[in-house]
């Protein structure tokens, strides 16, 4: 049996790494809300860009709002598992933190893998798209309008890119590339030469690229933030599930 001096040692140890772990699961906690909202948000404002890429892209936001869902779950856990001091609860908290660390990892190095890879497939959606587009409410035309309005561009790599297409030889280059919707007649948008000076001229592969790579790093950002901080709750879950073993001895 340990002397009581020892047991009054241990036992502000315990009550500090109680009251870290406790903060450190909290922020985790909202650390998870917040992904969930990412999560929401990409699918919203990345909606557009989403629709034209593979569908398994698709599914990145969902992939970020579930695991936002996983870490507010497991940082409940963690909160009733450190007010109990919960030796197997500890431990468990600790183990699940470490898989869920993994996964974000091997997620972050999949993406930076396959960043280039997703490019080209959005360049290749992107000139099908252009190539059966009939300004309807067709998904992939609805997409390229939207692009187009919203960043102020016209084709692929530039405005030149409607010549090659079917809807150009019926109606011109579509309204969504022009500068102004009232100085932009039909007849302009069919002449090739006109039409430069009445609409958008530089492609949207680059701007739509940098637009995703800036939103994209921001998820990105937060989710290896998120994941370097698991290292944190996997230390104190298991510093305090040793303390307290430790202590249950020496009590005894």
């Amino acid at each position: 049996m340990a002397s009581p001096s020892r047991r009054l040692q241990t036992k502000p140890v315990i009550t500090c790494l109680k009251s870290v772990l406790l903060t450190y699961t909290f922020v985790f906690w909202v650390s998870g809300i917040v992904l969930l909202a990412v999560g929401v948000w990409g699918s919203v404002s990345l909606a557009v860009y989403f629709s034209l890429l593979d569908e398994k892209a698709t599914n990145v936001p969902f992939v970020l709002a579930g695991a936002g869902t996983v870490v507010v779950l497991l940082g409940t856990f963690g909160c009733f598992a450190t007010c109990r001091g919960s030796t197997w609860m500890l431990k468990l908290y600790a183990m699940l933190l470490s898989l869920i660390f993994l996964i974000v990892l091997v997620a972050a190095v999949v993406g930076f893998v396959f960043r280039h890879e997703i490019k080209t497939n959005f360049e290749s959606n992107l000139n099908l798209a252009l190539k059966g587009y009939n300004a309807t409410a067709d998904r992939h035309s609805e997409a390229v309008d939207t692009i187009q309005r919203t960043l102020h561009c016209c084709g692929v790599q530039n405005y030149s890119d409607w010549e090659r297409t079917e809807y150009f030889t019926q109606r011109g280059i579509p309204q969504s590339c022009c500068r102004s919707q009232d100085d932009c007649s039909e007849e302009d948008l069919k002449d090739l030469s006109k039409a430069k000076l009445k609409v958008f001229v530089d492609g949207c592969f680059f701007l739509v690229t940098s637009a995703m790579e800036s939103k994209m790093s921001v998820v990105a950002g937060i989710s290896f933030g998120i994941a370097c901080s698991q290292l944190v709750g996997i230390i104190l879950a298991c510093c305090l599930s040793q303390y307290i073993t430790n202590n249950q001895y020496e009590m005894v």
